[in-house]
């Protein structure tokens, strides 16, 4: 069975090399967002977090591009690595 999967990592990446694509600069990413820090995004640009879906849909909107190409996803086969017979 296949199972999504989100690499947080590489979807923080993506909306870092975005963002500098647009020539935002964190704080402007801050304000735009309407956030009073900007600590949520440089979270989500280490992969430590990733965007609440209101906040995916506003990211695109700034950005000019669909969801799909901020979040990194893949479906992965759901199950576990057969042991070696010995």
């Amino acid at each position: 069975m296949l199972v999504p999967f989100v690499d947080m990592k590489l979807t923080g990446q993506n909306i870092s090399a975005l963002r500098e694509q647009r020539g935002l600069s964190v704080r402007d990413l801050q304000n735009l967002l309407g956030f009073t820090t900007p600590q949520s995004i440089y979270k989500w640009q280490r992969g430590e977090t990733i965007p609440t879906i209101e906040n995916l849909v506003a990211l695109a909107c700034i950005l000019s591009v669909p969801i799909d190409e901020i979040v990194a996803s893949e479906c992965r086969t759901n199950g576990t690595v057969p042991e070696e017979a010995g």
